[in-house]
């Protein structure tokens, strides 16, 4: 694969959004602003942003709706179905359609501002793909993790390299960008839409010899509150188990512990 020059790529941004009402404005705001600008001084060849709605009860669409008349790059999916998972691959599987170099997704919340995700397009070089990592030297997240959320975040990135032999010592953070190659093959081999997607996707991508580069980033914690920090991290571990269960030489012997895995899952939501 060569080298991916800026001032000449095209990339789509998928942006999940499920309620995100008093969010999605100030993302579309950011990314749109930056984007825009940088077409305009040619650092880029072109650029997209597709909004994934999934089963959203709130405004999301309307606000959407309203970016998009400003800017025709904006582009949006609206899904009866939820999961970030399956909102990220419906959006892989409609930009392949199209004529673009990387695609990328990003959360809807702008913990990653337009600026360290245009970083990430600029670092990709010749790899297959490129994720942006809190924990590496260099980064900054604000405000600064209280000891307890790092150590769960430390704690779980352990977890998953310790059950996928994986390299990445971030898998969870929500700025990635790939190849169209990287992109089919997530396409056709990710089968996990819950709290593990990434993981699926990066596993998948790294056991058929993918190279995939890991950039310190600036990063900004969006309160969840504190209830929904341990339920999500309690989900994402029973994830990864399951996921662990899906993968294994083993699974048809360990399959009577995915009833028990769903009845805990349902307590947690």
């Amino acid at each position: 694969m060569g080298i991916h020059s800026t001032n000449k790529m095209k990339i789509s941004i998928i942006i999940p959004a499920y309620n995100e009402e008093k969010r999605i404005g100030d993302t579309l705001e950011n990314y749109s602003e930056y984007f825009s600008k940088a077409l305009k001084i040619k650092k880029l060849g072109d650029y997209e942003i597709l909004v994934v709605i999934n089963n959203t009860k709130d405004k999301t669409e309307e606000i959407v709706k309203t970016f998009q008349k400003r800017n025709s790059r904006i582009n949006y999916l609206n899904l009866k179905q939820g999961g970030k998972g399956n909102a990220v691959l419906r959006g892989f599987e409609e930009i392949l359609k199209k004529d673009f170099d990387l695609i990328g997704f990003v959360d809807a919340d702008m913990a990653t501002p337009a600026k360290e995700f245009f970083k990430l397009a600029e670092n990709i070089g010749n790899s297959d793909g490129i994720i942006a990592n809190r924990y590496l030297s260099g980064s900054k997240i604000h405000p600064p993790l209280s000891f307890r959320r790092l150590l769960v975040g430390k704690i779980f990135n352990y977890l998953v390299r310790m059950l996928f032999l994986l390299p990445y010592t971030d898998t969870q953070c929500g700025a990635k960008i790939f190849s169209v190659a990287a992109s089919n093959e997530i396409v056709k081999t990710s089968i996990i839409s819950n709290w593990a997607f990434d993981v699926d996707l990066l596993y998948n991508l790294y056991k058929k010899g993918y190279m995939i580069k890991q950039l310190s980033t600036e990063w900004y914690e969006r309160d969840q509150g504190k209830l929904r920090v341990i339920n999500a991290t309690l989900e994402m571990v029973l994830a990864v188990v399951q996921l662990r269960i899906v993968n294994s030489r083993l699974k048809n012997l360990l399959r009577p512990l995915s009833p028990l895995i769903k009845r805990i899952w349902r307590k947690l939501k």
